[in-house]
């Protein structure tokens, strides 16, 4: 049996680019807009790119201060346990304001994580804003 070959297209053989090059307007440079779009979209993959990058590293750092905040909570439960009742109450002050401290020091480091990324993602998507202002208005200088 042999193989047929269909000469039909799919629809989603569509080459939007090519179909708007039919429509030349003078003074409209479609090749130029065309540029401009796919750098936008470059540009917005690059944001979102870093933004998954970032968000993984912060659930990361997420799950390894759970895991280390589960451990120091085994730990001064034993000592607490082994400690004798006149030591126990200072012990359980020790682990109280340790527990306080790491709990402020970690929520910083994973905000200003979150707020890192969220900068450069932004920074991305900003720099390609400005850089098609640039080029809009060199199009337009020039006619």
């Amino acid at each position: 049996m042999t193989a047929k070959t269909s000469t039909t297209k799919s629809p989603f053989d569509f080459d939007m680019f090519k179909t708007f090059e039919q429509f030349k307007v003078p003074g409209f440079d479609i090749d130029a807009i065309m540029a401009s779009q796919r750098k936008n979209i470059e540009a917005a993959a690059a944001a979102n790119q870093r933004a998954f990058e970032g968000m993984s590293a912060l659930v990361r750092r997420q799950g390894e201060v759970a895991r280390e905040s589960a451990e120091a909570g085994m730990k001064a439960f034993s000592e607490v346990s082994a400690a004798s009742p006149e030591d126990r109450i200072a012990k359980q002050a020790d682990f109280a304001k340790a527990a306080y401290s790491s709990f402020f020091a970690n929520g910083r480091e994973i905000f200003d994580m979150a707020a890192k990324t969220a900068d450069e993602a932004i920074g991305l998507i900003n720099d390609r804003v400005t850089a098609n202002i640039e080029e809009s208005k060199k199009a337009f200088a020039s006619k």
